[in-house]
């Protein structure tokens, strides 16, 4: 039965209207896709064919259901991105009968679908088990939801929490294993309390990019960063409320950290654009990254000498700790 017009669209109803040979020209070429001619009865209210690329894009088509299982199974089964962002779903339910029938599906993007108060159980979760990237931006989801999806999703390795309005952070149960990058800008998590829960619920974590979210400092002591995070290659702090040398210095115990962003830190804020990178430089000498540029060995060098000459023309009270 088709949704009403009220509730929205079906799943099946935006594919036929935006793949028809019409709206959609059939390309060739990687990712491009494949014509999909329908294997249903004579008299069937699809398309009788449909030019179906292997990832998807539907977003902010009012999609609200999934529609018939076995029409989306049909022209399905080769997807392996699908994006369903800003749509009108509210439970898991419904997405998980798509999910469940595209079997290949490596990707999924839901976010700004309303799905705050959506209640998630494990077997409902288990349709969602082949995918690798999950982006869930701007649907408030809760972090019982979150650990239940790292529980029943064993290739779980990118995750997107961006714009949820977190100010807290829930530990798990039992830790994810495979997650190797997780994206949550844009929050409230201004203690590094919050925040080293991370470690221990993802121990494989390689990035971990949380911009504007205001942290106001780094707290633990080296040993502590050095367990928790002993496989952090990559960390962005953008508009990070540090204010002190001693929170930069600290990142030198994560003993696989080479990239950092650091832009718009109030540390920083009254040093020249050199100052900044030179004495950042010299702050963290195993990084090979700063602020999205490769850090040369000539240029390292030249941050060294900066350093020292820094030293000598300013006060004790002006000068970074080392």
């Amino acid at each position: 039965m088709e949704a009403s017009e009220t509730e929205g669209r079906t799943f099946m109803q935006a594919i036929c209207e935006k793949y028809s040979p019409e709206n959609f020209p059939c390309r060739r070429g990687p990712g491009m896709g494949v014509v999909v001619v329908p294997s249903g009865p004579q008299g069937s209210p699809m398309k009788d064919r449909l030019n179906m690329p292997s990832v998807l894009v539907l977003n902010g088509c009012g999609i609200s259901h999934a529609g018939e299982q076995g029409e989306i199974s049909a022209f399905c089964a080769h997807v392996v991105e699908l994006d369903l962002s800003h749509n009108k779903f509210q439970n898991w339910h419904e997405i998980s009968k798509i999910v469940s029938n595209v079997p290949n599906l490596e990707f999924l993007n839901l976010s700004s679908n309303q799905l705050r108060d959506a209640a998630l159980d494990s077997d409902c979760a288990k349709a969602f088990s082949s995918i690798r990237r999950l982006v869930l931006n701007n649907t408030q989801v809760s972090w019982d939801t979150v650990h239940t999806f790292s529980q029943e999703m064993p290739e779980l390795e990118e995750l997107f929490l961006c714009l949820n309005e977190y100010t807290t952070v829930t530990l798990a149960a039992m830790p994810c294993p495979t997650l190797r990058l997780l994206h949550i800008t844009d929050n409230n998590l201004h203690d590094w309390s919050e925040v080293r829960k991370f470690g221990s619920m993802f121990p494989a974590l390689d990035t971990l990019i949380m911009a504007n979210n205001n942290l106001n400092s780094i707290q633990d002591s080296g040993e502590i960063l050095r367990r928790l995070f002993p496989n952090l290659r990559s960390i962005n702090l953008h508009n990070a409320g540090l204010n002190r040398w001693e929170d930069i210095e600290k990142l030198n115990f994560l003993p696989k950290l080479e990239e950092v962003r650091l832009q718009g830190i109030p540390l920083l804020r009254d040093y020249t654009s050199m100052e900044r990178r030179y004495l950042t430089i010299a702050q963290l000498p195993s990084v090979t990254c700063l602020n999205g540029s490769v850090v040369t060995d000539s240029e390292r060098e030249d941050a060294e000498r900066f350093f020292i000459r820094y030293h000598l023309d300013h006060s004790e009270e002006e000068l970074p700790h080392r």
